[in-house]
């Protein structure tokens, strides 16, 4: 393997392909098939694209934080150099820690869809494939695009975006075309009857959860075209798109289902979002919209992939992690080694799962994605901490609004959420309140934190220089070595010379006296 320490090639992708890598991280097709129908059965009704507003709100908030940093601090670690410049050297390890372990736990849980969403496409053809057989197809095809240029890669997860985008834009400009009764009622933008206090914050919780994966993107800031400007532009972007498709979507399904009965028409679940379009489309239209479910899906294993190498690639170049990981290949400027080894993780893993006979369903891809969106959660709220201080302290170019405003109403709104969700982790999971899983998350992730800590605070015990070089992206770390003082000499006073001696000519002579 040819491998150069030059780094990540800069100029290779602007701030659409960016955006693009971050929606299809989000997978919105698969939020609108498994979490949109849920929230509609509960009776959630048009509150549920009011949320979706409201969440895509917040985080273009949180955005001008996120790309005032990234404007400061480039790097392919993202929220790891941010947080590290903002809370200190070991809340950027924290945030390493975080990122990787929520972004692993959301790509297993999309492994476990994986064989659902590829059953219906691959049934006229007999038996459906086993789980394992289908993700380990997936899991060939990201291993292979991992190592490629990023221009590759982030062309076939635009593609893939792309045509889940325009699929789904044409099933809700059907359902729009074709409403219930024959129109578009009040009822489908205001509800009859409000929801109590509880189910809002739950409802909002869950599809902020929804936009999980789309910082992600901010990975690709050094190898964007203008590295300081073409990820954050790439994040406002991602947002909004996300909360147009999520959004849209979710108004265009009560449109089609009539605002009085999408309670009872959410009764079918997953296939809620098909349905509607069978009886407004062609059959062909479905299909292809049960294809783009599956694309959706390894759009955003892939698009996880390489985040995670990228983080891999950043603690390796700084030696947090072995610097194996650090070094890109020189014909392709791709992070090989880091792509190479996230694949040999998720390969393990599913290899393992397989061969305890493990047979993971909807349930377990729901507590997967959502203890790893969890994690993401925490990771943006740290990320806003961090902006809120390090641009106040070291004030910059930035005006009032992305150095004060945005981070104070981003760091409050997501602190919030985050108590949110985890006083009602129940109900996420799905799960009573005693279940040993509801406890099992958040004990995860404290033993995520404090194993983050301890990994900081023994490298600045043994490695110091490495633990100086922490988030500064690669940046050499010079050290000046103190020398010990000597002890003083004692004060002498100089010995005073004899008049005259410099200049012996002058030197004073008895003149002769008067005869």
């Amino acid at each position: 393997m040819e491998t150069s320490d030059a780094g990540l090639a800069s100029g290779r992708v602007g701030a659409a392909s960016i955006a693009f890598v971050g929606l299809a991280a989000t997978a919105p097709i698969v939020t609108l098939v498994t979490v949109v129908p849920a929230a509609f059965a509960a009776g959630a009704g048009p509150f549920v694209p009011w949320s979706f507003a409201v969440a895509g709100l917040l985080l273009l908030i949180f955005c001008a934080g996120q790309a005032a940093m990234i404007r400061r601090f480039p790097s392919a670690g993202s929220a790891y150099s941010q947080v590290a410049h903002g809370l200190g050297r070991p809340g950027g390890v924290v945030a390493a820690w975080l990122a990787l372990a929520g972004y692993h736990a959301i790509q297993f849980g999309l492994y476990a869809l994986a064989g659902l969403a590829a059953a219906p496409l691959l049934s006229g053809f007999g038996p459906a494939p086993p789980w394992w057989m289908v993700a380990a197809a997936c899991w060939a095809i990201v291993a292979v695009c991992g190592t490629m240029r990023i221009e590759v890669s982030a062309a076939v997860i635009g593609l893939f975006a792309v045509a889940q985008a325009a699929v789904l834009a044409g099933v809700g400009a059907a359902n729009v075309l074709q409403p219930a009764g024959g129109r578009v009622t009040a009822g489908s933008i205001v509800a009859a009857s409000g929801l109590d206090r509880p189910a809002l914050g739950l409802l909002l919780v869950v599809a902020v959860l929804a936009f999980a994966g789309f910082e992600s993107s901010t990975t690709f800031a050094e190898e964007g075209f203008q590295p300081r400007r073409s990820a954050g532009f790439g994040g406002y972007w991602a947002v909004l798109m996300i909360t147009l498709l999520c959004g849209g979507l979710a108004w265009s399904m009560i449109v089609a289902a009539g605002p009085d009965r999408i309670t009872s028409a959410a009764g079918r679940g997953p296939e809620l979002l098909f349905d509607l379009a069978d009886e407004r489309l062609a059959p062909w239209a479905v299909t292809l919209g049960r294809a783009m479910l599956f694309t959706g899906v390894l759009a955003a294993i892939l698009a996880l992939h390489t985040a995670i190498s990228r983080y891999l690639y950043a603690l390796g170049r700084e030696r947090v992690l072995p610097a194996v990981l650090g070094r890109a290949r020189r014909r392709t400027a791709a992070p090989r080694a880091a792509s190479v080894t996230q694949s040999l993780i998720a390969g393990a893993t599913l290899a393992g799962a397989h061969a305890a006979g493990a047979d993971p369903g909807p349930r377990t891809a729901r507590w997967l994605i959502t203890g790893g969106a969890l994690s993401v959660l925490i990771l943006l709220l740290l990320v806003a901490v961090a902006a809120l201080l390090r641009l106040n302290r070291v004030p910059g170019p930035e005006g009032p609004w992305g150095r004060f405003l945005a981070p104070v109403l981003s760091t409050v709104s997501l602190a919030s959420l985050a108590f949110l969700a985890f006083r009602d982790l129940p109900a996420l999971l799905a799960l009573p309140v005693g279940y040993p899983l509801v406890r099992a998350i958040p004990a995860a992730l404290a033993a995520c934190v404090l194993s983050a800590v301890a990994h900081a605070l023994l490298l600045r015990r043994f490695r110091p220089v490495i633990y100086a070089g922490i988030g500064l992206a690669g940046t050499p770390v010079v050290i000046t070595p103190v020398t010990p003082h000597a002890e003083p000499k004692p004060a002498t006073i100089p010995r005073q010379r004899d008049p005259g001696a410099h200049r012996p000519e002058r030197v004073t002579q008895r003149s002769p006296g008067p005869e």
